[in-house]
């Protein structure tokens, strides 16, 4: 395991972190995680030197959090640095910052957070939580010992997250970043803006919710050109390990296979260390990807539960699967199983509800009616 330097005062944090909102399930619901098979997982990452944990109070339908305590138990917790994220979309008043904060660290079974965030900061909720006075709770939860270093994550344009940005002293922030979204959201401007200031980075979706990993054979033998030996899920993490500004690169392991290929590759990825040939194979492959996608969504499930029932991430995965890897007939059958469960894009009443939570503000109204149509086709 490769370590950076992370925070004003340079804690050795492994470049890889475990992001515990993707972790194994025993059946199709997102709340039942195999908890021997990911405590496994996190033990095992652990035992190989991985020391950044991350939750967040939703993940795993409120789940993860729990799973933590227990993973964590038999003394690992003294073994790495534990982040969770305060869910501001859910707070309406100043005492409702400490309520969530004391039930995450009960939840957690920990005394204090490493490190917390603000989590999934667009400019609605910035504002919000920065009126009733969350910079104070911050501040307060530092001097009590709760809080070790404040961070926030985010889901907005530039101009915003410069302004959240210069609006405290963060010791970190959390952005999307990834091949495919260099552009998107803070993105490559917004990381070297916030390096300059003094705050450190911390990258979700690096692998872009699995879609870098399974990729379509023409993506595939691009990137083999470069280097055969390498998978598209590690070209995707050289990739933002390739950036010296990037400390931590959370990954959502799903499988035994997924923690050790990610500890190995993490083993060896380092800043300024892809070559020419190298980086033009990326970007190739960037090229292919944007061709043939139909919607950026990441399965981050922001927008669950849906009211009338609608698997939304579940009906767009079905459908950028069908464009991006040839499988249409494969999603197309899939889909018959979400319209039998009463979980297809018919029954969207166009509420609005999801739009005002996604993170990556997509046009879910409409492009649940191109999916519905595209995957109902004989």
């Amino acid at each position: 395991m490769l370590y950076r330097n992370f925070t004003k005062d340079k804690l050795r944090v492994s470049q890889l972190g475990f992001g515990c909102m993707r972790l194994p399930m025993l059946a199709e619901d997102n709340s039942e995680i195999d908890i021997s098979l990911a405590t496994e997982m996190v033990r095992q990452a652990i035992n190989n030197g991985l020391n950044y944990i991350d939750t967040a109070w939703g993940y795993h339908e409120e789940r993860s959090e729990s799973f933590v305590k227990k993973a964590l138990a038999n003394d690992y917790r003294r073994k790495v640095f534990l982040a969770d994220k305060l869910p501001v979309w859910l707070t309406d008043d100043y005492a409702a910052f400490s309520e969530y904060f004391h039930t995450q660290r009960e939840r957690c079974g920990t005394k204090y957070f490493d490190f917390y965030l603000l989590h999934s900061l667009h400019k609605k909720s910035w504002d919000k939580v920065k009126a009733l006075g969350v910079l104070e709770f911050l501040d307060e939860m530092k001097a009590a010992g709760y809080i070790k270093y404040a961070g926030f994550s985010f889901h907005d344009a530039i101009p915003v997250f410069k302004e959240i940005i210069d609006a405290y002293p963060w010791d970190f922030c959390q952005i999307q970043l990834n091949y495919m979204d260099t552009d998107y959201q803070a993105g490559l401007s917004g990381m070297r803006y916030a390096a300059q200031k003094g705050i450190d980075i911390v990258v979700m979706e690096p692998v872009k919710g699995g879609k870098l990993a399974f990729v379509p054979e023409e993506v595939r033998n691009e990137l083999a050109k470069a280097d055969p030996r390498v998978s598209p899920a590690a070209w995707a993490l050289r990739y933002v390990w390739n950036q010296p500004e990037v400390k931590v690169v959370l990954s959502g392991m799903s499988t035994m296979d997924q923690v050790n290929e990610n500890l190995q590759t993490a083993s060896y990825a380092r800043a300024h260390s892809l070559q020419k040939h190298e980086l033009a194979a990326i970007e190739q492959a960037r090229r292919i990807f944007t061709e043939r996608t139909q919607i950026g969504c990441t399965s981050c499930e922001y927008c669950l539960p849906c009211p009338y029932g609608v698997n939304i991430p579940g009906v767009f995965e079905r459908w950028n699967n069908a464009y991006v890897y040839n499988l249409a007939d494969e999603n197309r059958a899939s889909y018959k199983k979400l319209i039998e469960a009463e979980k297809d894009a018919s029954h969207c009443v166009a509420c609005g509800r999801c739009e005002g939570l996604c993170p990556q503000h997509l046009s879910i109204i409409r492009d649940l009616k191109q999916a519905h149509a595209y995957l109902q086709e004989e």
